[in-house]
């Protein structure tokens, strides 16, 4: 059997679960599109309140830029998992905002504060420059696609675990109960609490079947939640001042303002979420057993662009999909791409009742740590699957790309400073370790493999 035949077997998902193409009942729909939307949800909030805090917007801005934040990312998702004409690669894919985009964003922040500019116009720089990215992305997308044909299982299974290996660091900030230096930072009760969640999920998936065993995530976290909230350790404070129906509507911070810096300067996060893009789309199709073709990546990276598009027309940033959620996939061998549709709707439903919204918002981190531990350990495991099936043995080569493309990934991870003399339009794409290891590994198995690298694509 021709080793790329191998590769495919070996890493397609398992046996049993739904298909990609499943119509799920609706209450397994809506519990299971729920799971998805805890577990993204705190990243998905998260941009909007950091370049709010940073612009000194009100409470009530502040809102509004959550609230535009998770409509768009329910009409990404829905566009990515549903589908439009030659855009969407209908595979069970979560949108969110990148956070690769947060230090362009507050470069220009910061030179409209330095130029006595009030917030709407730091705002409209934004959006104009995030609709600019967007463009560009419809524009490029085909040509990313292309690239793809150089992502051989040893490439794939390299990103995979870099990216599992990536958010590891996230699970287990979440589960201490916030950023390192912060007070509650490893208090006893959230590793407590973290570790009831990890210990009911693990029980769930030993013992559970059907519904119950898919949507043990959701019900670690409830769970965990409602301990919290016992403890005292759950503020809902926020969740009576919020109204029940709210809406942003389009533009409501002012029209958009196109400047040359500002929109170059997010092309280039719009060139590192497409390359990230491709590793996600890779490690999905190989979970669901889907094998990605270049028609279907094109497709994909369309959809990110368009998301990025609809974002900066609805007062909110540039989107990817959510490597989060991933993890859940995995992890639950749910593979219908209706449950993320799914998802999608709810986030919609949340972003018109900022009461609902803040009701989850108020879910502690440390309860979410408990199930970002097996999830985010999931995808580098699937990435390990991956790799189990590249030749190491006859071609010693290959462990060389392994060795050398992980470990430029974990350069952002391990050593926040080490290119802190680069310049500074190079910061975004030297702080991505995903986008590092992608350009490691193509290059490396070129330069040792050349064409006999093989390629993951079906055509």
């Amino acid at each position: 059997m021709h080793i790329d035949t191998e590769i495919k077997a070996a890493s397609m998902a398992p046996p049993g679960g739904d298909t990609v193409d499943s119509r799920l009942p609706l209450p397994r729909l809506g519990v299971l599109g729920l799971q998805h939307v805890l577990v993204m949800y705190a990243g998905s909030v998260a941009v909007p309140l950091i370049v709010g805090h940073a612009l000194q917007l009100t409470a009530q801005q502040i809102g509004m830029l959550i609230s535009a934040d998770l409509f768009a990312c329910a009409l990404a998702t829905l566009i990515q998992t549903l589908g439009l004409p030659g855009i969407g690669i209908k595979l069970p894919v979560m949108m969110g905002v990148t956070f690769a985009s947060v230090n362009p964003m507050l470069a220009i922040v910061m030179a409209a504060t330095d130029a006595g500019q009030p917030p709407a116009t730091a705002l409209g720089t934004i959006y104009g420059a995030v609709i600019v990215a967007g463009l560009f992305g419809l524009v490029a997308a085909p040509l990313i696609g292309r690239i793809a044909r150089y992502f051989p299982s040893i490439v794939t299974g390299s990103i995979i675990l870099v990216i599992g290996i990536s958010l590891m660091r996230v699970g287990i900030e979440w589960a201490a109960g916030g950023r390192p230096g912060s007070p509650e930072y490893g208090a006893p009760i959230n590793l407590l609490i973290a570790l009831v969640v990890l210990t009911i999920i693990m029980t769930i998936l030993r013992f559970g079947r059907g519904l119950l065993r898919s949507a043990a995530v959701l019900l670690g976290v409830a769970a965990g939640g409602l301990i919290a909230a016992l403890a005292g350790h759950t503020d809902f404070s926020a969740v009576g001042a919020a109204s029940w129906v709210g809406f942003t509507p389009p533009l409501a911070f002012g029209m958009p303002r196109f400047e040359l810096g500002a929109s170059v300067s997010m092309c280039l996060v719009m060139i590192i979420v497409m390359i990230e893009s491709l590793g996600m789309f890779f490690a999905v199709s190989e979970m669901v057993g889907r094998p990605a073709t270049q028609a279907m990546l094109t497709r994909g990276l369309r959809a990110d662009a368009l998301g990025t598009l609809l974002g900066g027309v609805f007062n909110t940033f540039p989107y990817t999909s959510f490597s989060q959620n991933v993890g859940l996939i995995a992890m639950t061998s749910v593979r219908s791409r209706f449950v993320c549709a799914a998802g999608g709707i709810i986030m919609m439903v949340l972003a018109l009742s900022p009461k609902l919204a803040v009701t989850i918002a108020s879910v502690p981190s440390f309860v979410l740590g408990g199930a970002g531990l097996v999830m985010f350990g999931m995808i580098a495991a699937t990435g390990i699957r991956i790799l189990t099936a590249v030749d190491f043995t006859t071609n010693s080569h290959n462990l060389t790309i392994v060795a050398v493309s992980t470990s430029v990934g974990m350069i952002p991870l391990v050593a926040d400073g080490f290119f802190q003399h680069a310049p500074a339009m190079l910061q975004p794409l030297l702080h991505s370790g995903i986008l590092l290891t992608t350009v490691s590994a193509v290059c490396l198995n070129l330069f040792f493999n050349g064409a006999r690298g093989g390629s993951n694509l079906t055509h």
